[in-house]
């Protein structure tokens, strides 16, 4: 099941307490998509504790993110697509951030009903600050791995999410 090079992990662990349960179940999908999903986890747990400092959640700092990579100011259902996260949710982190003075409502020029949210400058300090730590962690999870095995990991990921997004569309 396992590598002989390299040592067991979690995963590893996971997997064969499922195949004594079921045995007549391959659980080579573990393998994968259960690593994927550890890795997430952990990755998430790290930022979620590197960002307290700067007094924003992981779901807000992705708000200010979405802003930060924009030319202009969005509407909050832009902002909910680039995220990911619900339209509610949006909302709630958006409020949020406008309390904080990270986040500014403006008035749509030609419908004064649309409301967009733009950066403060104190939003786009936090992101100038997080970003580049948050890339820098992650480069050194990467550490390991040569510019050939991460184009390759690359592409096998990319081609995965092509198919899971594509069979979880509504």
């Amino acid at each position: 099941m396992t590598d002989a090079t390299q040592p067991e992990d979690f995963v590893d662990r996971v997997r064969v307490g499922w195949a004594e349960t079921h045995p007549d179940i391959d659980t080579r999908p573990i393998d994968v998509v259960g690593r994927i999903t550890r890795i997430s986890s952990l990755v998430l747990a790290q930022l979620d504790r590197e960002l307290v400092p700067s007094g924003v959640t992981r779901p807000e700092f992705e708000v200010l993110c979405a802003l930060a990579r924009s030319e202009s100011p969005l509407r909050a259902s832009e902002v909910t697509s680039v995220t990911g996260l619900s339209g509610a949710s949006t909302t709630k982190h958006a409020d949020r951030l406008v309390g904080l003075g990270l986040v500014e409502r403006q008035r749509f020029e030609r419908d004064g009903r649309v409301v967009l949210l733009a950066l403060t400058d104190a939003g786009r300090a936090v992101v100038d600050i997080e970003f580049p730590r948050r890339v820098t962690r992650e480069r050194h999870l990467l550490d390991g791995f040569t510019a050939g095995e991460l184009d390759t990991l690359t592409a096998l990921l990319r081609r995965l999410t092509r198919t899971v997004e594509a069979q979880t569309r509504p």
